[in-house]
């Protein structure tokens, strides 16, 4: 099974981003947009795990500590802006974001978790093209899917679609289809 640890976004939010999407979608037809159903922070990518150990995750994330904490979601940017490959939305938040982050990477990592190798940036993603990865691959390179939004989006006055307190986070199971991922909840973790 594919996992991954995130916070939700309340439904204001989503929707604020999904009139953004709308509106700037047209700008590159030819990038994948995520749906605004399947918007999340990702605290934790776990990736493929056994099923069978499926309670020790979440005997390892139940064992977290941490506050609820407030977070914005604005501005957007691009990753490899000479040759943008993933467009986002930024996160503001205090330290408790970054903290619960390293939390779960290290509550994970007993049970053969790979560590996080880069600092947590935390974000949304909101349209990829080629690989999709931050630091892409070389087929990626000088690819113009992304020039014109990227020049259109740069114009406008950044964006503020709100601000929401984290109160919980969740494991999530991850599928795959031609259609593109589904998420669902498996468990909830409930901040103090």
């Amino acid at each position: 099974m594919r996992l991954f640890v995130a916070l939700d976004i309340p439904n204001e939010i989503r929707a604020r981003i999904s009139t953004f999407i709308a509106g700037v979608r047209g700008f590159a037809p030819d990038v994948r947009f995520v749906s605004p159903e399947s918007l999340h922070v990702t605290l934790k990518f776990i990736g493929e795990f056994d099923d069978g150990r499926l309670n020790q995750v979440t005997k390892a994330l139940s064992g977290i500590e941490g506050q609820h904490f407030d977070l914005s979601f604005r501005s957007v940017g691009f990753f490899t802006a000479r040759s943008p490959r993933v467009f986002w939305i930024g996160i503001e938040a205090g330290y408790e974001l970054k903290a619960l982050a390293s939390a779960v990477d290290s509550a994970l990592a007993p049970l053969g978790v790979e560590r996080e190798q880069r600092d947590f940036t935390p974000h949304l993603t909101l349209a990829r093209t080629g690989s999709g990865r931050p630091q892409g691959s070389r087929a990626d390179r000088n690819q113009p899917k992304m020039y014109e939004l990227k020049a259109r989006v740069e114009m406008m006055p950044p964006p503020d679609f709100g601000t929401m307190t984290a109160r919980e986070f969740f494991l999530y199971l991850s599928k795959l289809s031609p259609k593109g991922a589904q998420y669902t909840k498996l468990e909830r973790f409930p901040l103090r």
